[in-house]
């Protein structure tokens, strides 16, 4: 798992203790700071220890974590900037832009099968009740199916 890798930086109590204080704050509906699908979210199963895992890994936490060291000296491990979180908003919004594009061409494929479908006269159209009436042939009276 990438959280191995990040025991190098963090502790396993520090590590703990981010994902324990995002999952709580996902748990109380705060926003997700990833681009997930809906089909990443029910893989989560919407498991908000899970999302928090992968937020950590991506490293999108605006999380300073505080180190006490001799001689009453503070470490600060990471801060984020904001020139470092507009970087990661604008690879995000060019995925999510690929993305749309796909699914754009997607779309224009499946209109054109539709089109296609259409000229060649393969559709159905929903018969009404209305439209029918069912009748005895060989006697020529109506009869009503209830």
């Amino acid at each position: 798992m990438v959280i191995e890798k990040l025991e190098s930086k963090f502790t396993r109590y520090e590590i703990a203790r981010i994902l324990g204080a995002r999952s709580l704050q996902l748990a109380m509906d705060a926003p997700i700071l990833l681009k997930l699908t809906k089909e990443e979210e029910e893989e989560l199963n919407y498991d908000t220890l899970r999302i928090a895992e992968r937020e950590l890994e991506a490293e999108v936490l605006p999380i300073t974590v505080k180190r006490p060291l001799p001689k009453r000296s503070e470490k600060i491990i990471k801060k984020l900037s904001e020139k470092e979180i507009k970087e990661k908003l604008e690879k995000q919004a060019e995925e999510e832009k690929k993305e749309m594009e796909e699914e754009k061409e997607e779309i224009k494929g499946e209109e054109k099968e539709e089109k296609e479908i259409t000229e060649e006269g393969e559709i159905m159209e929903i018969a009404n009740p209305d439209d029918e009436s069912f009748s005895d042939e060989e006697s020529g009276t109506e009869e009503e199916i209830v």
